[in-house]
């Protein structure tokens, strides 16, 4: 195996954005338009991820899976709209969950985030 490369590392939460392993990259905490609505909040993840992908040389089109995280899973309908528009029939294998996030904004505040891997071999 090649060697593994760590990005956007934050010491403060432990954690890396983006980890390129062999044939595959790891993406964390793609979030993005927090405190804004559901629809907003999914674009915003998917432009997070879409820039962290480019860092190194991907797109969506290179995402295999995907676990998709909401306040409420009953917006799993918007998530759909926004996949079909984006991804544009390249659709990674994904599931979605429902989870309070422990983030400071609240109930106002986070309600989308999606972790991914992309095939970058």
């Amino acid at each position: 195996m090649s060697e593994i490369e760590r990005y956007e590392v934050n010491e403060q939460w432990a954690h890396s954005g983006i980890v390129k392993a062999g044939d595959y990259c790891f993406l964390s905490y793609c979030v993005g338009n927090i405190g804004r609505p559901i629809e907003d909040q999914i674009n915003g993840a998917f432009d997070n991820m879409e820039e962290r992908l480019a860092m190194v040389g991907l797109t969506l089109e290179n995402v295999v899976q995907m676990d998709c995280l909401f306040r409420d899973v009953y917006n799993i309908p918007v998530m759909e709209k926004v996949i079909r528009e984006r991804f544009k029939g390249t659709y990674p294998a994904r599931k979605s969950i429902q989870t309070q996030f422990a983030h400071v904004g609240g109930q106002e505040g986070l309600h989308f985030q999606a972790d991914a891997i992309a095939y970058c071999g």
